[in-house]
């Protein structure tokens, strides 16, 4: 089997990011243990039915058609998405949505890879980010992975988003 320069790529960016890993197990004498993908039921489980809680907003990542729903306000200037959030058995999240604001809607599609050594997580934002622990394998308070809450923090906050937007464009209209 041929490795593609994509799968070869990412791992090497991996295994250049993991530094600090690598030396623990060399100091060790041992060979350090190489990041594998999570599987998508993995991501699965860490994702489905949460809210991702973003300093300024957040993401909720329904099990209802694995609907995405986030909103945002960025200094004053709100935005929501709707759309689709996938996951892949490559360590891959995908939340594939139309974000609108006052000024319109585009679509975006935004991806974090994850790989595991152990029980501890990295991701990082696709395709260049750079890998950060998500999840510490004992668990931290301070880990991203605690930002995924189960309770839908953002759904009504869209909702009243879009009713608005949808408002302000049927008065530009004339309607």
């Amino acid at each position: 089997m041929r490795i593609g320069p994509k799968r070869y790529g990412a791992a090497l960016a991996l295994s250049l990011c993991l530094p600090m890993a690598a030396h623990g197990a060399e100091a060790a004498g041992k060979k350090a243990p190489a990041p594998t993908p999570l599987s998508a039921y993995e991501l699965y489980r860490l994702y489905g039915d949460k809210t991702w809680i973003w300093n300024t907003g957040g993401g909720r990542f329904s099990d209802d058609g694995r609907r995405f729903v986030a909103w945002v306000n960025d200094n004053g200037k709100q935005s929501f998405a709707e759309g689709r959030w996938v996951v892949d058995d490559l360590g891959q999240l995908c939340m594939r949505a139309t974000w609108t604001n006052a000024e319109g809607a585009a679509r975006a599609s935004t991806c974090f890879g994850h790989r595991k050594i152990g029980s501890t997580i990295y991701q990082r934002r696709q395709p260049d980010g750079k890998w950060y622990v998500f999840r510490h394998g004992s668990g931290r308070e301070d880990d991203e992975v605690s930002k995924l809450v189960p309770m839908d923090t953002v759904s009504a906050k869209a909702h009243d988003l879009k009713q608005i937007l949808l408002g302000q464009e049927v008065t530009r209209k004339g309607g």
